[in-house]
């Protein structure tokens, strides 16, 4: 009798077990930092859109769950993660190896390489002998910081950091920058196409390591369970055409995903 109660006792844990094993997902809060347009920005009644939110949105309808956006400035959003603020990072986030070593990721989402912007009459070049003493620019938290910080300072280049993009584009249009380093589409696309951006131009993109040019989402290293639902979803937008669908309403016959 006590073999059969012990037994009836193991087996009732182990399902009880089981079943905490599997989180139910009924929504899916995506970190984002809104200030990145036409990937991620701001609406006027302080929602979010852009390129990265519908496709996080998307991905939400295909996992059939709510989605909810948590804005957060950009450098912190992997602190943010690890604090268990949001679920996942969908912020125009590069996948590099520093930031492996705090998160993990996603498939890719899409690429973008990185370019600098200058003056069109300025014959500035992306590189550090040619920005020799000149000023650049840059969202702090971002792979371009570590780019200009490693390349670009050691060769007499002055960087200036700033909390998000718009505040870089203002200061070149004014005059307090050379220069600004940033994913070369979104410059095109926010900047470039602008009054405001009508005097200047995209370099050629950087190719160097510390500048790689694949977007993922991020999620935490011990979130296996979220990661395999996010690769499953992101597969399943490219097979139902969503994905090209989403990618021609904000960027007409470009492809961004092999940009």
């Amino acid at each position: 009798m006590k073999t059969r109660w012990l037994s009836l006792s193991v087996l009732a844990l182990l399902c009880c077990t089981t079943g905490a094993s599997a989180k139910e997902w009924k929504e899916l809060r995506f970190g984002v930092n809104p200030s990145y347009p036409p990937f991620e920005s701001t609406t006027a009644d302080g929602g979010v859109q852009g390129f990265g939110v519908d496709l996080g949105n998307a991905i939400c309808a295909e996992l059939k769950v709510k989605c909810v956006w948590v804005s957060n400035d950009f450098d912190g959003l992997i602190p943010a993660l690890k604090a268990g603020k949001f679920d996942a990072i969908e912020s125009s986030m590069t996948v590099t190896d520093a930031r492996k070593k705090q998160i993990d990721f996603t498939d890719r989402l899409y690429a973008g390489p990185t370019a600098i912007v200058t003056r069109k009459d300025s014959g500035l070049l992306p590189t550090a002998e040619s920005l020799q003493g000149k000023t650049i620019g840059y969202m702090q938290g971002t792979i371009q910081e570590t780019y200009a910080k490693a390349k670009l300072a050691p060769g007499g280049v002055k960087l200036r950091a700033y909390q998000n993009q718009d505040q870089v584009y203002a200061d070149l249009v004014f005059g307090r920058l050379d220069a600004s380093i940033q994913d070369k589409m979104q410059a095109q696309m926010s900047f470039l196409t602008s009054p405001q951006g009508a005097d200047f131009k995209n370099s050629e993109g950087i190719s160097d390591p510390l500048v790689p040019s694949d977007i993922a989402i991020g999620v935490r290293k011990d979130n296996e369970e979220l990661k395999g639902m996010l690769n499953t979803a992101i597969k399943a937008l490219h097979d139902k055409g969503i994905y090209a669908q989403i990618q021609q309403k904000h960027f007409g016959d470009l492809d961004l995903y092999n940009y």
